[in-house]
């Protein structure tokens, strides 16, 4: 090797010495400016819900305000894909929902790929859906949908927030399983979604409990069935959709945090640590109780594996039941 050459080659070496050191450095630092979580949906939905609850809290954990951005639109690709070409520091979160792990099956050529392109941070929590009908559609179960359904087959209508998403998820597999035929009507976000089931626009919705709980209770819609294993504990009364004519049949909604790929393990370990000791505090837990969630505390490496076990869920249910997106 030439003289002039070995001092570019140990120089070059000197650089990247010194910016190896510097990363943990930087590491420690985090944050020491204001994060941004982005939220590839509406606002009024679960996931823009808990994250402005964690946005109020992670500031006492880390001394930095934590603010929320609404990026919703194309079924979360588009809010999911800003986050995917952030720079991976550790200033960009993204607010995940199990719509991503249906997305990688069922949206194709979407511009990011959840492994190649993030890493998993933390998850948050899971609640049941609650399939709910305006008071003026004649079905009060679930029999009296599927007798609806299958005698009127496509009469019936069901919004959601958009394809792909967990409340189009929870329909199209009902529909699957029961064999019926049942009009899915996308809308850009869950809050003009249950917005029009409120005023009678669209006949149903399969909705979170943990924002169509209240609704329910004031008599602005009935309360068909609940899509957990087991009945609601907000709604104990509600039977599931498995105990009334859907053997089998379950579908909730879970939330997370990922970041970009790249984003130092230093930094995704601090968040993880701070969003598990949120969701572990006992106020929290009984108010989510209150709300139908039930809080997931995982490390990193833990949540990485149920992300890509539910991507696989998914693309099972999605590739046997031949759904298509919209």
């Amino acid at each position: 090797m030439k003289r002039h050459q070995f001092l570019r080659w140990l120089a070059a070496g000197a650089c990247t010495a010194a910016m190896l050191q510097a990363l943990p450095a930087a590491a420690q630092n985090w944050p020491a400016r204001p994060v941004r979580i982005v939220v590839p949906f509406a606002t009024g939905g679960p996931a823009d819900v808990y994250a402005r609850f964690l946005a109020q809290r992670l500031p006492d954990l880390l001394g930095q305000p934590f603010v929320v951005e609404n990026r919703p639109g194309a079924g979360a690709v588009i809010g999911t894909d800003l986050v995917a070409k952030s720079p991976a520091d550790g200033y960009t979160l993204l607010l995940m929902s199990n719509t991503h792990t249906v997305n990688e099956t069922l949206v194709q050529n979407k511009p990011y790929d959840l492994d190649r392109d993030f890493v998993a941070v933390a998850p948050i929590n899971y609640s049941d859906l609650v399939l709910v009908a305006h008071p003026a559609v004649p079905v009060n179960n679930v029999r009296d949908v599927l007798k609806m359904a299958k005698e009127r087959p496509g009469k019936l209508n069901y919004a959601s927030s958009g394809t792909g998403t967990p409340y189009h998820m929870a329909g199209e597999l009902f529909k699957s399983m029961s064999d019926t035929k049942i009009v899915h009507i996308p809308y850009k976000g869950s809050s003009g979604a249950r917005t029009d089931v409120l005023g009678g626009q669209v006949d149903m919705m399969f909705d979170a409990v943990t924002t169509m709980t209240e609704q329910v209770k004031a008599g602005k819609v009935k309360a068909i069935a609940t899509t957990g294993k087991v009945r609601s504990a907000v709604l104990p009364d509600v039977p599931t959709v498995n105990e009334s004519g859907v053997p089998g049949y379950e579908a909730t909604i879970w939330l997370g945090l990922l970041a970009p790929k790249g984003t130092p393990a230093a930094v995704v370990g601090r968040l993880n640590e701070a969003v598990s000791r949120i969701v572990a505090q006992p106020d929290v837990q009984q108010a989510w109780a209150k709300q139908g969630a039930v809080p997931l505390m995982m490390n990193p490496q833990a949540f990485e594996k149920y992300v890509r076990d539910d991507v696989q869920k998914w693309s099972k249910v999605i590739k046997s039941a031949n759904i298509k997106a919209d």
